[in-house]
């Protein structure tokens, strides 16, 4: 696909994933609205830093959670750029909550959590939807996790948001087909990133020890077709989504066999997940 003065709105394009996928995308010819929705500084110099570059891009503030704001948003885009042609749902919030500690996981924070990882992509869905349909053609990628294929990541309400976005994909392709192609993205443990930094230091510490263990044995472990945990390069799937995938725990898995590995049996107890 060329991207040539295509244009894309890039959510949470602030955050570490999130600059890395507005990054891409220009450097692919992509004019780029880099949406934020409370850190106004970063994401304009995402923004300044792109258009030194050579690109054209422009910050543009939004809650996704809001209604309003979304259809205010979509409504600037086609006023400054004249069209939409890509929606990359990556803003997102996690915060550290134990499976078991019940008492935590309060409504507030459950609430927010699926408001933000789900309520604002189908916002921002429906909201690009007519845009890209007056045009015939249009791409949405949402970006979900792998903690929504299993019970992991880090907190219950996360991995259900994730979970939920994940189908939502697979209900928006149907309804959008045939003009509007919508997929999603799985990633897992990514660094350099604000959803990482909110993990429990012992579990990240965790996942780096077993990481640098499976790469000292001579196994790699891919996000589709690219190294785990490195934000950047899962910024490439963003552009070419490709057809096959080796997950983590199906390569963690095959180098789980081997003998006198010192992870094996903490991975198989389940205390480590991706």
């Amino acid at each position: 696909m060329d991207l040539k003065d295509t244009v894309a709105i890039v959510t949470g394009g602030n955050g570490g994933l999130g600059q890395r996928i507005c990054r891409g995308l220009a450097a692919a010819g992509s004019r780029i609205s880099v949406v934020y929705a409370q850190s106004r500084e970063e994401a304009a110099d995402v923004a300044s830093e792109l258009t030194a570059g050579g690109a054209t891009a422009e910050s543009m503030q939004c809650d996704v959670t809001d209604p309003e704001q979304v259809e205010a948003l979509v409504s600037a885009v086609l006023e400054t750029f004249g069209r939409i042609d890509i929606l990359i749902n990556d803003a997102a919030y996690n915060k550290w909550i134990p499976f078991d500690d019940l008492d935590a996981m309060t409504y507030e924070e459950w609430s927010h959590i699926i408001d933000v990882n789900l309520t604002g992509p189908m916002l921002c869905t429906k909201a690009v939807a007519p845009a890209m349909k007056r045009q015939g053609a249009g791409r949405i990628v949402n970006i979900s996790s792998v903690a929504g294929l299993a019970p992991s990541g880090s907190s219950i309400p996360y991995a259900v948001s994730k979970a939920g976005l994940i189908h939502l994909t697979r209900c928006m392709a149907v309804g959008l087909a045939p003009d509007i192609l919508v997929n999603c993205i799985a990633p897992g443990y990514l660094e350099g990133t604000r959803a990482t930094a909110n993990l429990d230091p012992a579990a990240s510490r965790a996942v780096e020890r077993i990481i640098d263990a499976i790469h000292q044995g001579g196994t790699k472990i891919v996000m589709t077709t690219h190294d785990l945990g490195q934000a950047r390069r899962l910024a490439d799937e963003v552009l070419f989504i490709h057809g096959g995938r080796l997950t983590e725990r199906a390569a963690a898995a095959q180098f789980f066999k081997q003998p006198e590995n010192p992870a094996a049996d903490a991975f198989m107890r389940g205390e480590l997940t991706w």
